[in-house]
This record gives C-alpha cells, sequence and structure tokens, in this order.
C-alpha cells in the first residue's frame, strides 16, 4: 500500500484533526497566532497523527476522540521541532526556512512552550488519567532524549548503546505513545496494547534510523535540508559510530576531528567515501529494515483490515522511502 493510498484512508479524519490544530493554535496574542500557523502549515508528513488515526480505526473505533489523540501527538511533535531547530541553529526544515530563522530564537521557543501547554489542556479534556500519564512520561522522555543528544554532540567516543537511548527518546517514544494511545482510550487488552506500543517503538527507530542514513544519501532538496546536516552540527549518528569501527586509521581521525570540531561539511566528500567503503550506511539501513519487521509483527494480534494494511505499509513505506 503507498502513501496515498494510506492518506485516502483517513482522509476525513485527518482534515478534522487539521482543523482542530487551527482552532487550538488561536491567541490573542498575534505573534502566536502567525508563528504557530507558520510551524503548522509548513508541510511535513504527519506520520505521527496519522499512525494515531490509524491504529483507532484498526481497532473499530467510530468515534471523534482518536481526532484530538492524534492533534495532542501532533502538537507535542510541533513543540519539539521549534525547540529543536534552536538547539541545532538549523536555518531550513521541509525546504523553507525554519520558525527560528524567520522569528527569530526567543519567539520559537516560547511559541514551542505555547504549543505543549495546548496539547495537555486537550487532554485534560479528554478526562482519562491513563492518557495524561502515557504523555506525560513521553514529553519528559523526549526532553531527556534532548539533553542526551547534547550532551553527545561533538563527543566521537558516543557509543552505539547511547545513540540508540537518544534516537528511542527523542524519535520512538512518540511514536510508540501515538499507537498505544487508541489502545488504551478504547480499553483494548494488555495484549494488544503493548502489540500497539511496540509497533509504534520498532518503527519509530526504523524511521529515525533511516532519517539518519538519509543525511548522508539523499537528495537535498527532496529531504528538505542540506546534505550533512548532522555532521556539520557534531551529532555522531550511526553510519559515524559504524565507519570509525570499521575505517581506516586515517578515516577514523578525520571523523573524529569533525564531530569535535563541528567542521564535517568541509570533509563531506571524503567522509561519503568512508561512509561507503566502510559499508556504514548500509549496515545502518540493515538495523532499520530489522526494526520495521519487528513493528509488522506486533501487528499480527490485530484482525485483518485496510487499516491494518495500511500500519504494515507505513512500516515498508519507512525503510524504502528517499525523502
Amino acid at each position: 500500500m503507498d502513501i496515498k493510498a494510506i492518506q485516502a484512508l483517513i482522509e476525513t479524519d485527518m482534515l478534522n484533526v487539521n482543523e482542530l490544530i487551527h482552532a487550538q493554535m488561536q491567541s490573542d496574542v498575534a505573534l502566536v497566532n502567525q508563528l504557530g500557523l507558520y510551524i503548522v502549515n509548513s508541510g511535513g508528513k504527519r506520520i505521527r497523527p496519522m499512525l494515531t488515526l490509524l491504529a483507532a480505526k484498526a481497532l473499530g473505533h467510530q468515534g471523534e476522540k482518536h481526532v484530538t489523540l492524534a492533534t495532542i501527538v501532533e502538537f507535542i511533535h510541533t513543540a519539539t521541532l521549534l525547540h529543536d531547530d534552536v538547539v541545532d541553529e538549523s536555518a531550513l526544515r521541509r525546504g523553507e526556512p525554519t520558525a527560528n530563522a524567520e522569528f527569530g530564537n526567543a519567539a520559537s521557543v516560547l511559541v514551542g512552550d505555547f504549543i505543549y501547554t495546548r496539547s495537555f489542556q486537550l487532554m485534560v479534556g479528554l478526562q482519562n488519567m491513563q492518557v495524561m500519564q502515557i504523555l506525560a512520561d513521553a514529553t519528559n522522555v523526549i526532553a531527556e532524549g534532548e539533553v542526551l543528544q547534547l550532551m553527545n554532540c561533538n563527543d566521537p567516543d558516543t557509543t552505539e548503546e547511547s545513540y540508540m537511548q537518544v534516537i528511542y527518546s527523542k524519535t520512538a517514544k512518540l511514536f510508540e505513545a501515538a499507537t498505544l494511545l487508541p489502545a488504551v482510550v478504547l480499553e483494548q487488552s494488555t495484549d494488544v496494547q503493548n502489540a500497539l506500543k511496540y509497533y509504534g517503538m520498532h518503527l519509530g527507530t526504523a524511521f529515525q534510523l533511516v532519517d539518519d542514513v538519509l543525511d548522508y544519501s539523499a537528495n537535498a532538496e527532496q529531504m528538505g535540508k542540506n546534505l550533512g546536516d548532522d555532521l556539520a552540527e557534531g551529532k555522531p549518528t550511526l553510519p559515524l559510530i559504524y565507519a570509525m569501527q570499521h575505517g581506516k586509521a586515517e578515516q577514523i581521525t578525520q571523523i573524529r576531528n569533525a564531530i569535535e570540531h563541528g567542521n564535517g561539511l568541509e570533509y563531506l566528500d571524503d567522509i561519503l567515501i568512508t561512509l561507503t567503503e566502510t559499508n556504514a550506511l548500509e549496515f545502518a539501513m540493515d538495523k532499520a529494515r530489522i526494526e520495521a519487521n519487528k513493528a509488522i509483527q506486533m501487528l499480527k494480534i490485530l484482525p485483518d483490515s485496510p487499516y491494518k494494511q495500511a500500519l504494515i505499509g507505513l512500516a515498508e513505506i519507512s525503510v524504502s522511502r528517499d525523502h
């Protein structure tokens, strides 16, 4: 199932999510409206709310709560993007100037806070303490992941274990919440809740692994950001960690220096050759495929439906995409 077929399945629900997003972004403060709508309207795959909607439909949900859950998940993701771009000093996202490039760092951080708190207002409206617990925990873990990534920046001795902890915290945790929440709200069995939780976790891990590979192999225009951005920020992602474990001495030294000093773009061409010679990108992709397959296996517990097939399709797309 391709992405257009998946989107068509939940088109009405996604329109309702977008309507709720715009309604909840309204504020008496003009800059909140302006910057909030800028980031919300800047495109993006909307993968996380899509997962929430599909999981709910796969469980037979007929009500409206899944729209609120999907909106909450997208708000948390949007807030993290605003804060991420300030921390990373990013100038480009999805091919457009970042909010901090357009409006400044202070405005981006503060509006990110507004969106975070708006998500919690929506949570309260659901009057479900377990939902609050899951989302509060997820938000806290995401924040921890951001701090851990900051600690790993410019550290060439970052281990694969530490890297995997970062991507679980920063990315997979919210995927996990996105697919678990519908099962909790619909009072599904523990087995179903765990299956959807781990589906999201494995899918989010695969998704981030592929993103880290694409930073060195994608078409910059398709990706909507510059090739080698992670290297320029001194981020020791899995391809670099693997290359340092398997490269020649001079290659290892070059990568270490690039990570330590954040000047990797000067040596990007050489480092791309090293990544190819050490099969570092293929190693990371293999790991991503394993995670995607684990995600698919988790769905065996669900009854067959177009929505289950769409969840399987998203796992397959996550490791076959080029942007």
